[in-house]
């Protein structure tokens, strides 16, 4: 029986033993190679989510531009500079995850501007930030997505509301306009907000607050954790 006890000890025990370390080591190489799909899958889709905003955004500014180089030569001067800036923006400098709050806001500050001529005598623009730092960084383009939907969607002879504003590490971006009648509804959330969603859970997961409201007005209101 000594015997027997003494192989079973020196046999059977240490090959259980090595069997559950290199179960658990395959469990891990097993977690890691799914936590590396995850990533990946994530990278790419982040990557398609970009590309739907980016055309669209810059196909408006190409029409305005050659609507005012027809219109009003004089002013296309400043809105080729101001694409310019657009598209440095969004080739170069937005190929992060995060880039800095300071950028994004004057991309937005640009873009802005480039919507207040293109609709003068149009529609009436309200912007206005308060921020108290920009030592943050932010996911690109990603506040675009909403503002821009608020000009597109908005009738003419319309008020589009805008307010960023950062206090400590707290970004809240408001947003409101009316619709126009001749907008699709379905269109409004899927194009826009449904992109934003998925980005938002990609990138920000439960550091953010996006509420919605539909009454007289179309309301957005945004709060993110920056970083």
């Amino acid at each position: 029986m000594k015997c027997l006890s003494d192989y079973l000890w020196q046999t059977i025990v240490p090959l259980i033993f090595f069997s559950f370390i290199w179960m658990l080591f395959k469990y891990l190489e097993r977690e890691e190679e799914i936590e590396n799909a995850l990533k990946e899958r994530s990278e790419l889709e982040l990557k398609f989510l970009k590309s739907q905003i980016n055309p669209h955004v810059l196909f408006n500014n190409l029409n305005t531009v050659y609507s005012y180089s027809i219109e009003k030569p004089e002013q296309t001067p400043d809105l080729i500079l101001k694409l310019s800036d657009n598209l440095k923006h969004v080739l170069y400098e937005s190929t992060e995850d995060y880039i800095s709050l300071e950028k994004e806001i004057q991309y937005i500050d640009n873009y802005i501007d480039f919507q207040k001529i293109r609709t003068q005598g149009i529609k009436e623009v309200l912007y206005d930030t308060s921020i108290d730092s920009f030592e943050h960084k932010i996911a690109p383009l990603l506040l675009i997505t909403i503002i821009e939907n608020a000009f597109k969607h908005s009738p003419p002879n319309s008020k589009i509301k805008i307010k960023i504003s950062v206090s400590g590490d707290v970004l809240e971006c408001f947003i409101q306009n009316e619709i126009s009648s001749t907008s699709k509804e379905n269109d409004y959330e899927s194009i826009g907000l449904s992109n934003l969603k998925k980005r938002l859970e990609l990138l920000y997961y439960d550091n953010y607050l996006l509420n919605v409201l539909e009454k007289n007005t179309f309301t957005v209101t945004l709060r993110l954790n920056l970083i």
